[in-house]
């Protein structure tokens, strides 16, 4: 990076869930556009998009920099509002101590919707982070805005106490009010306090001619309209990926400004190890490995499954049992070569566990009904040789993946399971996963048109005229529909509500929860993910997604809810209850 003269260190992805219409990938082709060899991703109080980035940066051949934009508490007993900051990583321990404070944030610290950060839990966590101070919306630009260059000083002294040389003053032009004064009152402050400045663009979209579409953006989230007077306007059309060019012109009578931003980029060297597969510690007897106790378990279990197979009178009873032991020996060899011991186990004793406190569990399905070691350790109750069901479906040493069961419990239990299992490996280690929701093609056009100010009609035939299936898109259904294409062209309005809804759709607009996904972390979660909950605390989730927390190094286990089980259950009990009254056997 010795000829690089900027690095931009503060950007939003949409994964910010409101501010921003920055796609990863998108992000990454302007990058190689403009030859820019390293970028921040420091997205709005989270980390959600943290992965995506990463592994699309290092495909790219640009050096990715992890980070968040923080709401830091203001101090104790003052009356100053919440301000915000940057955290950059630079290692390993500055990446896991960014995730444990944005977890704090939402497990701790949410307010009117925000994940709030202590300033104490950046005390604590430090090591590893590099600050930025946010510059006009930081603590020490609204200082410096509101209370002047001597007040801002010891606010200054304690953050630099904190962080030495690891503190930066933040500058931004970004044609925003007060932008020229916070910088040369920033400037004033840092050469009389000798701290280093950083210049920042701030980035919500990739080009200026975007300003709009992010407008709209921000107005879908915010509930309002863009013509209301009353709305606040936080942003400017600079926000966008300036060329380094740019930046130089901008800034070109603070060269150092500059400079540290490619300092700053050469002191952030994080790898972050991903496609390993981490799980918790299964307990087995004392003497025994879990490859030994696993083989065990399976092979006792064979013979109580044998039992209501096959015939021991059976003349062909010894090649029977045979061929139900090479298999089972087939299939042992494979999931041990592949370190999936562990898994298996845990899945069985979960079952168990549910089956003992009158859970109904289903029988199995998927490719995981293939296994004839799940069927004997009483995962499945399907006998795949019976139907004949392949196990490679399922694990295949030629292509590595992950084991998957689809597990069907009870729809009103389903909670107890899950609940049983953070008891047992630990709260802190234990959480379902997050989902994202998009803005998909009805709904975006409705938001637009509502934010347009256009009429309620409109926006409601606009949208009918949209197919309802799934995975539709504007693309498909303009060649869809031909009464589409026909109104598009006949209205000016309905072709500005398409026009705005085609830069919109698909972006990341909330965050849900995955129907059945749980992940159980062999150490605490905070190792593997940053997390996320409801403003309660209840709720908790991976900020990764499935994809992206499998990524990470953790196993993710599907523990679904089926509405039939129970209905099922009451049958049965009904059934046997109306034997039982008439003298019948159950």
């Amino acid at each position: 990076m010795n000829a690089v003269e900027f690095v931009h260190l503060r950007t939003h992805s949409e994964f910010s869930l409101s501010d921003s219409l920055v796609r990863i990938k998108p992000l990454m082709k302007a990058l190689q556009a403009e030859q820019m060899p390293a970028i921040a991703l420091t997205d709005q109080s989270n980390m959600c998009g943290m992965i995506k980035f990463y592994k699309a940066a290092q495909g790219a051949g640009i050096k990715p920099i992890c980070g968040c934009d923080i709401f830091l508490a203001p101090p104790a007993g003052t009356d100053l509002p919440i301000s915000r900051m940057t955290l950059l990583a630079m290692n390993p321990q500055g990446y896991k101590n960014l995730t444990e404070i944005v977890s704090q944030g939402f497990q701790h610290g949410q307010a009117d919707g925000k994940a709030i950060i202590q300033r104490d839990w950046v005390r604590q966590r430090q090591a590893g982070l590099i600050a930025l101070s946010g510059a006009n919306y930081g603590e020490i630009g609204r200082m410096l805005l509101v209370r002047g260059l001597e007040d801002a000083k010891p606010v200054l002294q304690e953050w630099v106490d904190l962080f030495g040389d690891r503190f930066y003053l933040e500058l931004q032009r970004t044609g925003r009010q007060d932008d020229e004064r916070c910088v040369a009152m920033t400037v004033e402050l840092a050469k009389a306090m000798q701290v280093p400045v950083v210049a920042t663009n701030d980035i919500m979209f990739l080009a200026a001619e975007e300003f709009e579409a992010h407008e709209t953006r921000v107005c879908i989230n915010q509930g309002v309209t863009l013509d209301d007077p009353r709305r606040s306007k936080n942003y400017s059309p600079q926000q966008y990926l300036r060329s380094t060019e740019e930046m130089q012109l901008l800034f070109a009578d603070i060269p150092s400004a500059l400079s540290n931003t490619v300092e700053i980029a050469k002191r952030c060297n994080l790898d972050i190890e991903l496609g390993q597969c981490y799980l918790p510690n299964f307990p087995v007897p004392d003497g025994m490995t879990m490859d030994e106790f696993f083989r065990k378990l399976s092979h006792d279990g064979l013979e109580e499954r044998l039992k209501t197979i096959l015939d021991k009178a059976d003349p062909d009873y010894d090649n029977k049992k045979q061929e139900f032991v090479d298999r089972l020996e087939f299939e042992l060899d494979i999931i041990i070569q592949m370190g999936f011991p562990g898994y298996f186990l845990i899945v069985m004793d979960f079952i168990q566990w549910a089956k003992d406190n009158d859970i109904p569990v289903g029988p199995g399905r998927g490719s995981g009904a293939g296994s004839l070691v799940a069927y004997v350790l009483l995962i499945t109750d399907l006998a795949p040789l019976k139907y004949d069901l392949l196990f490679e479906r399922f694990l295949n040493p030629e292509r590595v993946s992950m084991p998957d069961f689809d597990i069907d419990f009870c729809m009103d239990n389903r909670d107890r399971v899950i609940e049983y299992v953070a008891q047992t490996y630990g709260k802190d280690a234990v959480s379902q996963i997050i989902t994202f929701g998009t803005m998909a093609a009805k709904a975006v056009v409705r938001d637009v048109a509502r934010v347009q100010g256009k009429s309620f009609g409109l926006a409601d035939k606009l949208s009918k005229l949209i197919p309802f299936e799934p995975g539709m898109t504007l693309t498909k259904a303009l060649e869809m529909e031909e009464a589409l294409r026909n109104f598009i062209d006949e209205d000016e309005e309905a072709q500005e509500i398409m026009d705005m809804a085609f830069q919109l759709e698909g972006l990341t607009r909330n965050v849900g929860k995955h129907a059945g996904g749980v992940v159980i972390a062999p150490t605490k979660l905070t190792d593997f993910s940053p997390l996320y909950c409801d403003e309660d605390g209840n709720g908790l989730v991976t900020q990764y997604d499935k994809g992206d927390v499998e990524d990470a190094g953790l196993v993710k286990f599907d523990f679904l809810g089926l509405r039939t089980l129970p209905i099922v259950d009451w049958a049965m009990d009904m059934i046997n209850t109306r034997r039982a009254a008439s003298g019948e056997d159950p």
